[in-house]
This record gives structure tokens, C-alpha cells and sequence, in this order.
């Protein structure tokens, strides 16, 4: 299988960019393979001697650390980059030609079959959802990407009839020049502003996901999107949409009270889900156009569904505690997830929101929030701060602007009413702030449910 692969890293002159997960991934494959061959590695990173015992002891190893550290990478043969390096306002011209990476060298040079799955919001559940339902139709599937492990943490284990389902950020589909055999477009809102010159450059990068598809390949796109609306697809794609509609020409769509596939009755709309929100129905229809392409069972898709929970942090149940319902759905960075949120639990009392300003336009949470059956917000730093200002004087609304996440859940814990929800959906990046949305997550639930008798937890 790695063949091809093996022959074209064999005589080059490789630089591994980044030494995150992705990077570090990276160079173990090269080691499994090369053990003696020269490696170069560069991180704007300087303790990666003390993060990495294996680096002291690897004499044909070569660093580039600290704010220096992409001097004379042109010289490469080859710079395979982690997805979170960004490359705004720095000229590339020298070695553009020469950036790669993990999943471009997939796409490239393995021979398998792969899944692509973008979209600003939803393709951690769509991703890890469609792999549930080829593994329980007994498909040898990976999950890979942004949600699973590296790809070359697994590379060696993948065989001829293996199927590879992909999370694709638009971080690593940038500089992509492959492809997958299914690429599924899920939307596109403005998202990572800070990462791209401009939202134009975004939305480019999530459409490399179907790109450079061969003519027997398949594109599953979001039909009401507007961002996607504009760009052109092929006769033969697939779209997916809420609305009702005649062409039953590879379409998956809502009849009455049904989800059809092309003229296929395949799901009542209120069939009882764990995943909840109509923008997870969405999703779910995303995973039926690949069933139809694949032309798998969709009785056993569907029981598969039924059963699949929502992942940690994407409106995640804590517990109740004291007759107020707590959910996590810290991987809101977005308004519009945030939206889908409010709308999806339907009793939310309390929300969490605010993180870092990226720029985006909180006005539409806003709006949404004035006119929400929400009675009180809680505001944080940084984003919070306009929303705070936004609807402080608005009529039956508590707003509070507090410092940090353990002053939101204490006065979420005094207002939140019984027999109600309280959320922290944030609508904005947790960095600066926290690590990451997972450290912010399982922040919140340590908060809600510490200094708690456990007979008043019910989880």
C-alpha cells in the first residue's frame, strides 16, 4: 500500500513544519521508515528538547526553533506542514510549490478509499457518525483528520478494501492538490478570520475538498447555503436541502413530514434521535447521500443513527443538578452554531457565551438573543463584551458581564429557573483563554458539578 509513497519521500529532503501532534506524528512515521535518513523539523517552539526526550538522542536530526524559524525552508525538498501553521501575510512564493502534507500525501499516493468531510460546523458529528455506520455495515473504516488520529498514525494499517473517513479542516485542505473519491461540503460560515487574509481565502480553502475530483468521484453540497450556492458544481453532485423539492435527480431533501433520497422515502423528520436540532438532521442527511453512493444498508444507517450519542463538548449532557439541566457545547465557536443550539434544546433559561474576537459579527446572536425566550446571559471576555453592551437595557433579559468561566457558572447556578437548561455555548475561540474548546469544556463540567452532594446529581 505505502509503495509509492515510501519511493517519492525516500530521496528527498524533507522539512517537517510544526511539531504538534501532526508534526511529531510525522516524524515517527519517517523514523519507522528512515531510520537513518536526515530530517530537518521547525516549530516557533523552543523548548521541543524538553518535549521530546527522542529528539536529544536522534543525531541525524536537525531543529529550527523560536521566532526565526522559518528562515531558509525554501531550501527543502519537500516542507511537510502541520494544518495549524498559518502562512498570513508571509510571502511563500520561494517554496509554495514544495508545501505538502499528511493528507495531501494520502490522496496522493495511497491507494484507498476516502471520505472528505468539511464544513464550518457539524463535521466532527458527520464525520464520526459516518464512520459508526460503516463499521456497523462491516466496513474496515478509519477515522482520520482533525477529530481522529493522524493519518500516519495509521497509514500502515490501512488495506485495498479500507475506507477513510476524513475531518477536514480548511487548514488542511489549504494547499491541497488531491481530492477524496467522496468529498462532503456540509456549509461555510465566516470562521477563522484571524487565520486567512480574507473569508474569501477560507472558503477557497474548504472548496479544495472537491477541487481536484476525478470524473467518477462524488460532491455532497449544502444546497441551501448561500456561500456554496455561489460557487459551480457539477451535474452529477449530489445536494443536500431542507426544502421541499420536484428534482429528484441525486438530491436528498424534506417531503412533508419525511427525509427522501432521490425519490426514496428514507426517515420521518420526528424519529426519535439522541442527536438533536434540526441542524443535526442536516448532517444526517449529508451521511444518507454517501449510503446511496455506497449503496449501503439503509435500515441498519438508520438504526446506526438511533443509537449514535452526541460527541463531548457538541451539546454534551453534564448532569442536572437541582433541577436545572447543564450542557457543554463549548465547540459553539461560531454564532450561527450557537443559534442551533438555542433552537435544538428549546428550554435554554441561561447561556455562557463570549470568547475571542476574531472578527466575526456577533449582531445575529444578538438579535437572535433579544428576541429568544433566553432570560439570562452571561458574558465573557472577549466577544461577551458586545453582546453585553448589545442587550443589557433590552426588556425580561438578565445580562452579566463576569472575568472568567467560574464567576459564569456561579451566577448560572443563582438564576438558571428549575425545570429549565443552562448552556455554555460560547459563539467564539477559547484561545487565549483556555487552551483549547476541549479544556474549556471540561472546565465547565468540573465547575457544575463541583461542591455538589452526589444524590442532587442526576447524569
Amino acid at each position: 500500500m505505502l509503495n509509492k509513497l515510501l519511493e517519492f519521500l525516500k530521496e528527498k529532503s524533507i522539512l517537517i513544519l510544526g511539531a504538534g501532534l501532526e508534526g511529531k506524528s510525522t516524524y515517527d512515521f519517517l523514523r519507522r521508515n528512515f531510520p537513518e535518513k536526515k530530517l530537518f523539523m521547525a516549530d516557533k517552539s523552543t523548548d521541543l528538547l524538553e518535549k521530546y526526550a527522542e529528539f536529544i538522542e536522534d543525531i541525524n536530526l536537525e531543529l529550527s526553533m523560536g521566532k526565526n524559524y522559518l528562515n531558509g525552508i525554501e531550501k527543502y525538498d519537500l516542507i511537510v506542514k502541520t494544518p495549524g501553521i498559518s502562512f498570513k501575510n508571509i510571502d511563500i512564493s520561494k517554496f509554495e510549490n514544495k508545501i505538502t502534507s499528511q493528507l495531501q500525501l494520502l490522496l496522493e499516493f495511497v491507494d484507498v478509499f476516502t471520505i472528505g468531510i468539511t464544513g464550518t460546523k457539524g463535521k466532527s458529528t458527520t464525520s464520526s457518525l459516518m464512520n459508526k455506520v460503516l463499521k456497523d455495515q462491516g466496513k474496515d473504516a478509519f477515522l482520520l483528520g482533525n477529530i481522529g488520529e493522524p493519518i500516519f498514525d495509521n497509514i500502515e494499517k490501512l488495506k485495498k478494501d479500507s475506507i477513510v473517513v476524513l475531518e477536514l479542516s480548511s487548514h488542511a485542505l489549504q494547499y491541497v492538490k488531491n481530492s477524496p473519491n467522496i468529498a462532503v461540503l456540509l456549509n461555510l460560515y465566516p470562521e477563522h478570520l484571524d487565520f486567512y487574509v480574507s473569508f474569501e481565502e477560507y472558503v477557497n480553502a474548504k472548496f479544495n475538498v472537491a477541487k481536484f475530483q476525478k470524473e467518477e468521484d462524488f460532491f455532497i453540497y449544502n444546497a441551501d447555503n448561500f456561500m456554496i450556492q455561489k460557487h459551480p458544481v457539477r451535474k452529477t453532485d449530489y445536494a443536500v436541502t431542507l426544502q421541499e423539492t420536484s428534482d429528484m435527480k441525486n438530491v436528498v431533501y424534506r417531503k412533508e413530514n419525511g427525509i427522501y433520497c432521490k425519490d426514496k422515502y428514507v426517515m420521518d423528520l420526528d424519529t426519535t434521535l439522541r442527536l438533536k436540532g434540526m441542524h443535526n438532521m442536516n448532517n444526517i442527511m449529508f451521511v444518507f447521500a454517501v449510503c446511496d453512493i455506497m449503496n449501503l444498508n439503509f435500515e441498519k444507517a438508520i438504526e446506526t443513527i438511533k443509537n449514535f450519542e452526541a460527541l463531548e463538548h457538541r451539546m454534551e449532557f453534564v448532569g442536572e443538578v437541582n433541577l436545572v439541566e447543564y450542557y457543554n457545547d463549548s465547540i459553539a465557536t461560531i454564532p450561527e452554531a450557537t443559534i442551533n443550539t438555542v433552537k435544538a434544546l428549546q428550554k435554554v433559561n441561561t447561556i455562557i457565551v463570549g470568547g475571542k474576537d476574531r472578527g466575526v459579527s456577533q449582531n445575529e446572536l444578538e438579535e437572535f438573543l433579544k428576541n429568544s425566550d433566553v432570560e439570562n446571559i452571561i458574558c465573557l471576555p472577549k466577544t461577551g463584551e458586545f453582546i453585553y453592551h448589545a442587550l443589557k437595557n433590552v426588556a425580561n433579559k438578565r445580562v452579566f458581564m463576569v472575568e472568567n468561566l467560574q464567576e459564569a457558572v456561579k451566577i448560572a447556578k443563582q438564576v438558571t429557573q428549575k425545570n429549565t437548561i443552562c448552556v455554555l455555548s460560547p459563539a467564539a475561540s477559547s484561545y487565549g483563554y483556555f487552551k483549547n474548546f476541549q479544556e474549556r469544556g471540561k472546565q465547565f463540567k468540573k465547575l457544575v458539578l463541583e461542591d455538589i452532594k452526589r444524590d442532587e446529581i442526576i447524569i
